[in-house]
């Protein structure tokens, strides 16, 4: 293998010695750091210059999922593998979007551990086998032209897209924004398009699932 330095950062200290044993068996894998402070990683790898990062997803205080993102915003060239109990599919989108290159679960087979870190320094992705890749490729699209449609929205459809789902008839919206009803017609008709939504109840549950509206309790 390549040459790899490894920052190595988990809060349960059996952990870490374990994974510290099964680095320092690889060839060419040297250890140059560890820590239990999700707070301490990003000044550990500012000072020691790793290039991969195995970091607990779940470390009190300043979490995995932030940990990455600082990591991504600050040193790019640095891969995250992020360790973890979840397999969740929610908990991988996350990860990835916080800059991950890889994702572990924690009970996985020894030696994926240089499988992963082969990986992520090829600029590759790497996944646990029991996550589901396709499954997870297929969300993280799904969600990102979602969100890329919503970042899309003008000020005024989301006005409009508000009073939709707040139930207010066309009449009603035209009303309160000053525009007449064929304006709010349109800008309706406009908001299907953008979104690729064709009835009123899928507005109504896009606005709710992106915080536009609150569903009352």
């Amino acid at each position: 293998m390549t040459p790899v330095r490894v920052l190595l950062a988990d809060d349960h200290a059996l952990v870490r010695a374990g994974v510290r044993a099964l680095l320092q068996n690889l060839d060419g894998v040297t250890v140059v750091a560890e820590t239990g402070n999700g707070a301490e990683v990003l000044e550990f790898a500012r000072a020691h210059r790793p290039d991969v990062v195995l970091l607990d997803i779940s470390m009190p205080g300043l979490g995995g999922l932030e940990v990455s993102a600082q990591l991504r915003d600050a040193l790019p060239e640095v891969r995250v593998v992020m360790l973890s109990m979840h397999a969740n599919e929610e908990y991988v989108l996350q990860a990835l979007r916080a800059g991950a290159a890889g994702y572990m679960l924690k009970d996985s087979a020894t030696a994926e551990l240089e499988l992963a870190l082969k990986a992520v320094m090829q600029g590759e992705t790497y996944l646990s086998p029991p996550i589901s890749k396709q499954v997870v490729e297929g969300y993280v699209q799904r969600v990102g032209a979602e969100q890329t449609a919503s970042d899309n929205l003008t000020p005024r459809q989301r006005q409009v897209l508000q009073l939709i789902a707040e139930g207010h008839s066309t009449k009603e919206i035209a009303h309160r924004l000053n525009l007449s009803v064929k304006t709010v017609e349109t800008h309706r008709a406009q908001l299907m398009e953008r979104l690729q939504i064709r009835e009123i109840a899928g507005l109504v549950k896009y606005a709710i699932r992106h915080g536009l509206v609150t569903i009352a309790k």
